[in-house]
């Protein structure tokens, strides 16, 4: 984690509208991750199947992601290898699996690896945007947490696919066989020793006024250490907790040329308290304007002397007027069933959940509005995910 160093506090604004800015270059400039193709091919409905030894496959430089038809199953363990070269057209680059240092520009650029090199070959298991890309280079050896498809893509943008030439060859060798088929985490079943707190648990957070606001819609069973381990192994970041933190961190993540995803989110209260953490998942630079995040309580109950975490989950898609003092916040996705979803997708995909189910109260809440306004709709149920113990 970078020091953070000590810039005045006195430009938040400024800094701010910067973000905004890159964001609206790079958006205008259609420097966003090209459309996923491979979440338009038909998802595998098992990793039964007994694979063969060794595969090869060709990584088009033309786009961000390539479907290898390989069906892996969780515990298996990978040995990807590459080679070949790719060409940046119009800046006369040329580079090999481990890609390009990462310059300054690069902040308005939107990668699947944030930190990882410029048109480094890169994996994820999955389709869609919920799998957790990783870096690879040019070897890698790699145990796949849960059964799914591998996909293997360039950590690039639109505008660098549609200047790029060449590919990269690769070579994915099955050194051991995984015993896990069941695709993206474990099958849904019922969680036991949940519903008794179904109608103690308050179905929706507040801000400081009082005032209601979003809706409790998932449950953790772990340990504080595993709850932790769980967001950031799926890629989630804590935020910071001040804006004059975000501020001074921001602006020493742009002078080190890394992606800066943690801006602020506001307290909100559950038990009569705020919440113990909160975690982000975006995309760098709209992060400011669009982001899954959510918050997360310890409640004061136990299920089998394990804690569990209440979690109310929204997805930011751009800003709208707070009723509340006409000032500017985030406006979430109405649709918020989402994300929960997207947490379980995420969160299910590290292989760090044991178990998973839905759970619907007895008088489920399915629409209101935010403290600030926002209108939300669901269909009442509560995610519960029973983590795996570090011990």
């Amino acid at each position: 984690m970078a020091t953070k160093s000590q810039f005045p506090r006195q430009y938040p604004l400024v800094v701010m509208a910067s973000f905004l800015l890159a964001g609206a270059v790079s958006l205008a400039a259609g420097q966003q991750p090209p459309s996923d193709t491979s979440s338009s091919a038909a998802a595998p409905q098992s990793a039964s199947a007994a694979p063969q030894a060794s595969y090869t496959v060709e990584v088009l430089s033309s786009q961000e992601w390539t479907d290898t038809k390989i069906d892996v199953r969780g515990g298996t363990k990978l040995k990807i290898t590459a080679d070949g070269t790719v060409t940046y057209t119009q800046r006369n680059k040329n580079f090999g699996p481990t890609g390009i240092p990462r310059g300054f520009a690069d902040l308005i650029h939107e990668y699947a690896v944030p930190d990882g090199a410029h048109g480094e070959l890169i994996g994820r298991l999955g389709t869609g945007n919920a799998g957790e890309a990783f870096e690879i280079g040019a070897s890698l050896t790699y145990i796949a947490p849960v059964a799914e498809r591998l996909y293997l893509g360039i950590n690039q943008s639109m505008k660098d696919a549609a200047d790029a030439t060449g590919s990269f060859h690769v070579t994915v060798e099955v050194l051991e066989q995984g015993s896990i088929t069941t695709l993206g985490g474990p099958a849904e079943s019922e969680i036991p020793g949940i519903s008794e707190f179904l109608e103690k648990i308050p179905r929706r957070i507040a801000d400081q006024q009082h005032n209601p606001g979003d809706m409790v819609n998932v449950f953790l069973i772990g340990n504080e250490e595993d709850v932790v381990k769980v967001f950031t192994t799926a890629g989630w970041v804590k935020v910071d907790k001040s804006v004059g933190g975000t501020i001074q961190a921001g602006l020493l993540d742009t002078f080190e040329k890394k992606d800066y995803l943690t801006m602020p989110m506001s307290t909100l209260y559950l038990f009569d308290r705020p919440q113990d953490y909160g975690f982000a998942h975006a995309e760098p630079v709209r992060v400011v304007m669009s982001r899954n995040h959510l918050r997360v309580w310890k409640s004061p109950y136990e299920v089998k002397g394990l804690p569990l975490w209440c979690i109310a989950a929204t997805h930011d898609i751009g800003f709208e007027r707070d009723q509340r003092n006409n000032g500017l916040t985030h406006k979430i996705d109405p649709s918020i069933d989402g994300e929960r979803e997207y947490v379980n997708q995420t969160l299910s995909a590290t292989g760090l959940v044991v178990a998973r189910g839905h759970m619907a109260p007895k008088s489920p809440l399915t629409t209101a509005k935010t403290a600030t306004g926002g209108e939300f709709h669901s269909d009442g149920r509560i995610l519960v995910l029973a983590l795996k113990s570090a011990e």
